[in-house]
């Protein structure tokens, strides 16, 4: 007997949509594989600090290890990090901005199920294919390429990384929400923006890093979550729906409801926060 098919609506603020994306990422097959027996390296970025929270789920006695500055209490099953710190560049009101070195958490590396105390630069340099490396972005264009800020002369953690995951085939996971979305070839965009080429900006100037991998934006998250299909049909909002994305998920009505009970519970996610920031002039 056929399973009885059917479609909902839901609506995510951006801090819900990081919340199911991060539990995407969580049951991505690389990622679960990895954990047992690999390298995940969780670069810092506000969607990968509740990637975090929901990876720590499947890491016995990691509440009892507190390997990150602002770790605390639980959230249900979740163990929390100070997600206020588990960040780097970020965009505010104030512009394109970073929050300080010093303020910072440090970056989640975890070997064969169990948290490392190496450092994020020496475990990239030491990822294999069967690894992962987890990397947030700021912006997501039409063909699925992402784009990275770069406010670090230098090139910062992607200017660092990137050749060596390109090279030995390292997995590559970018969670990012639908609302980064851009109507312009972040190729194109590339080639035009650098932080020695702005005359002023609001904020950091910055350049702007193409980045491909595997993208898991809400649409994907909730694919692997179970629904057949899902697809964006709005986005924006007001009076605290600011930057929200409308989705439609279609499935079998069991699945569905599943997926509705899971979206009720993540509604509600306190919007995102750091602890400080650096705007420049």
């Amino acid at each position: 007997m056929a399973r009885e098919k059917g479609k909902i609506l839901i609506t995510l603020t951006p801090s819900e949509s990081k919340r199911l994306i991060a539990k995407g990422v969580r049951n991505l097959e690389e990622v679960q594989r990895a954990l047992k027996l690999g390298t995940i390296v969780i670069t810092l970025g506000t969607t990968n600090a509740y990637v975090v929270e929901e990876i720590l789920n499947d890491v016995p006695g990691s509440e009892n290890n507190k390997p990150l500055q602002g770790f605390w209490g639980q959230r249900g099953e979740a163990p929390l990090i100070d997600k206020r710190r588990y960040a780097a560049g970020v965009i505010t009101d104030s512009g394109t901005c970073v929050v300080p070195k010093e303020e910072r958490e440090k970056e989640l590396v975890l070997k064969n199920g169990k948290i490392s105390e190496e450092s994020m630069e020496n475990a990239i340099e030491n990822l294999s294919a069967d690894d992962v490396l987890i990397k947030g972005a700021n912006a997501l264009d039409a063909t699925g390429t992402a784009g990275v800020f770069m406010a670090n002369p230098s090139g910062g953690t992607i200017g660092s990384a990137l050749g060596t995951v390109m090279a030995r085939g390292v997995k590559f996971v970018i969670p990012i929400g639908i609302e980064k979305t851009i109507p312009y070839s972040i190729t194109e965009a590339a080639k035009r923006v650098g932080i020695e080429k702005f005359h002023k900006s609001i904020g950091l100037p910055v350049g702007l890093m193409p980045v491909h991998g595997k993208v898991i934006t809400e649409i994907e998250a909730l694919k692997i979550l179970g629904a057949e299909d899902a697809f964006p049909i709005g986005a924006g909002g007001v009076d605290g729906g600011e930057g929200s994305v409308v989705i439609c998920v279609e499935g079998s009505v069991e699945k569905l409801d599943e997926l509705m009970a899971l979206v009720t519970h993540i509604k509600g996610e306190a919007p995102v926060k750091v602890v400080s920031k650096n705007c420049g002039n």
